[in-house]
């Protein structure tokens, strides 16, 4: 797209002078994506010249795009996993960056199941905190009176670990909340937090709810936004409040702090806000303890404006149950990110869910797109990739990332399709996450995962003449926390020596055993996932399944068992013929360790 053919659209009016500083910079970077993304490359190839990495392809002094793209291959995760393997072993030689590599951002989703390591520089946060920085101005042009009030944000950080060489390993969020960005961040009337600082930073996720939600309380008239990263997260907190309503009203009562609470930071930071206040105290009583929790949030909080959270891609299957709590109120997604990189940021953020788009800002990285075709099973070759500024309305493609930190065409594994563009840079609807089937939370379990899962706990079966005939999954969200559920029809060849109710429920923990470390720790620490389930059917009804996939017109010589399924008339017959209902006894095993010498699949 030519600066000559682009509709110029700016930003406005703004709120303060603040805001249309960052508002003119949207502008400035999105009327001119083409060139910002030819110098962004630019400085990463100049940059990381001498790197390990690069020279290996023998670009030298080149930093054009198209001889950049002749050169270098597109690789995932696996292909960079022997020079990762070495930072994390202590070999602190330039080789994927000239910048020292500071920590490494966790994220879920090897083909052994456990964490990604994702290598980042000091700088990376500054970059992060930029885009932070502009969700506030672009929220003003929408939404009016934010200043004159406070953000319930439900935060947390999770458990950290050292790799052999010395490296923190850690969520992104959790690398964010611990920086001094955030941690020493200037007051700003827009983005004041009933929570304070070291509620978030309390690493036991009781205490740290508990604290959050104790302080939103006291501070509910001056609530104007609710929210948490992932809609998971708030649903989460709605759960909590179930459940310990009766100790918080206590607590709110006698202006006395839950004796469960023992971290001394958190305890020291409660003391302006804590005091008795008997009618607050009934108030929420009254309102928690009739089994009434229909429009719960704005009953709370009755200042309440929109809902602050993630509804985009698997958080989507959360927005039933977070309008019965909310009474219908907006659902504002702000942001586009991961661990790898931020990529951009959402322009009309008060939109419905389904029609959110997020704008990519060019500065962030040096963005590539795959044509992907949802309906073909053929790959797209590396030299069909396009730039930011070449995608096309109403295609899909799979993202693709050159950062300043080291990653060179990079493939993220998010589905894109366009939907629009402001000015020259294109806006991206997130379809799906590549070969994820499972998700609750910030889980991601694929199609081989689920199979090695099943295959592990149906050894379980053998000593009882019994085997799985078929099986399928879905991810059961009506419930807080939601829960991963696995159908198994099953060919018992005793009736009489099939397996017991507790044989069945030790398939479920052995199956929880086998998911990844995400998972696992999801399970123990944060307890976002519930326990799994194994739904036993009756025998012949994987054969139903596809009848009915056939009288809807799918080809009986293409048909395959889904390993996953959302549609409503399929669960419905699936759950029709359930003879049996089992649930892990117990947790999986998980605990913070140092991460491993491998750090994936070799």
């Amino acid at each position: 797209m030519s600066l000559q053919s682009v509709k110029v659209q700016k930003l406005g009016p703004a709120e303060c002078e603040k805001d249309a500083e960052k508002l003119k910079f949207i502008d400035e970077m999105t009327i001119k994506a083409d060139e910002v993304q030819a110098n962004v490359l630019k400085e990463i190839l100049r940059r990381n010249a001498e790197t390990e990495y690069l020279k290996r392809y023998d670009l030298g002094d080149a930093t054009d795009r198209k001889t950049f793209k002749s050169l270098l291959p597109v690789v995932t995760y696996e292909d960079l996993q022997p020079e990762i393997q070495r930072i994390a072993n202590g070999d602190r030689s330039a080789i994927l960056s000239a910048h020292p590599i500071s920590e490494f951002l966790t994220s879920s989703g090897t083909s052994a199941g456990e964490r990604k390591l994702m290598p980042t520089i000091k700088e990376e946060l500054d970059r992060r905190q930029l885009l932070y920085s502009l969700l506030t101005p672009v929220m003003n042009l929408y939404v009016k009176g934010l200043d004159k009030g406070k953000g319930l944000y439900f935060l947390f950080v999770k458990s950290e670990t050292k790799t052999p060489g010395g490296l923190t390993a850690r969520p992104v969020l959790t690398s964010y909340y611990k920086s001094d960005h955030f941690k020493t961040r200037p007051f700003d009337p827009y983005n004041v937090y009933t929570s304070p600082t070291a509620a978030i930073l309390c690493a036991d996720a009781y205490q740290s709810m508990y604290a959050q939600m104790l302080c939103g309380l006291y501070q509910r008239q001056e609530v104007l936004r609710v929210g948490a990263v992932f809609a998971s997260g708030l649903l989460r907190a709605i759960r909590f409040l179930q459940i310990h309503w009766s100790q918080l009203s206590h607590d709110i009562a006698t202006g006395t702090l839950n004796k469960n609470i023992t971290d001394e930071s958190v305890r020291a930071s409660l003391a302006y806000i804590l005091r008795p206040d008997p009618e607050l105290a009934q108030f929420i009583t009254t309102e928690c303890s009739g089994g009434e929790w229909a429009k719960i949030i704005p009953r709370i909080w009755p200042n309440t404006k929109y809902l602050d959270v993630i509804v985009t891609g698997a958080m989507a299957q959360y927005i039933p149950t977070l309008e019965y709590y909310s009474g219908g109120l907006p659902m504002a997604c702000t942001m586009y990110a991961s661990s790898e990189c931020y990529f951009g940021l959402n322009l009309q953020p008060m939109c419905p869910p389904s029609e959110v788009s997020y704008t990519i800002m060019p500065n962030m990285a040096y963005f590539e797109f795959l044509p992907h075709n949802p309906d073909s099973t053929e790959s797209t070759h590396p030299s069909q990739l396009v730039d930011l500024t070449g995608v096309q309305l109403g295609k899909e493609y799979e993202l693709v990332i050159t950062t300043y930190a080291g990653l060179y065409r990079y493939r993220v594994g998010d589905i894109l399709r366009v939907t629009g563009f402001h000015n020259s840079a294109p806006q991206f609807r997130f379809v799906r996450r590549k070969n994820v089937l499972l998700s609750i939370e910030s889980d991601k379990t694929d199609e081989a995962e689920l199979q090695h899962a099943v295959s592990q706990a149906s050894k379980l079966l053998l000593p009882y003449n019994t085997s799985i005939i078929e099986y399928t999954s879905y991810a059961d969200t009506k419930a807080i926390p939601g829960h991963y559920v696995i159908y198994w029809e099953l060919l018992k060849k005793d009736a009489a020596t099939g397996p017991s109710d507790r044989v069945l429920d030790k398939c479920c923990l052995e199956m929880e055993e086998a998911l990844n470390s995400v998972y696992r720790q999801s399970r123990v620490a944060d307890g976002s996932i519930g326990p799994l389930e194994i739904r036993v059917v009756r025998s012949g009804t994987f054969e139903e399944l596809m009848d009915y996939a056939i009288s809807r017109g799918a080809s009986i010589n293409q048909y395959k068992v889904p390993r996953c399924v959302s549609f409503p008339p399929i669960l419905e017959l699936l759950d029709s013929r359930v003879e049996s209902t089992h649930f892990s006894p117990s947790c999986p095993k998980w605990a913070p360790h140092k991460v491993d010498d491998k750090v994936g699949p070799q």
